[in-house]
């Protein structure tokens, strides 16, 4: 992986980018200290859009999903446990 110092990647940041967008990930370093990686994210392609309710029936929400833990949060903020 290439690591380059942070006046480098200011000078050269559209190319850097453009690699990094191709899948060659690189790490942006301060006096020799790594500091960031940068990576491409994992976005649809242009057109393509996410799936959503893929998991519609496969998993179940409490009603009282909302309201779950709350003796234990209210018993913490008084300092009863």
């Amino acid at each position: 992986m290439q690591i380059v110092n942070i006046h480098e990647a200011k000078t050269h940041l559209s190319r850097l980018i453009e690699k990094a967008a191709r899948g060659e990930a690189f790490v942006i370093a301060k006096a020799g200290k790594p500091l960031v990686k940068v990576t491409a994210l994992d976005t649809p392609a242009a057109g393509e859009s996410r799936r959503l309710g893929f998991l519609a029936g496969q998993i179940s929400v409490p009603d009282d999903f909302d309201q779950m833990g709350s003796t234990e949060i209210e018993q913490q903020f008084k300092g009863e446990i």
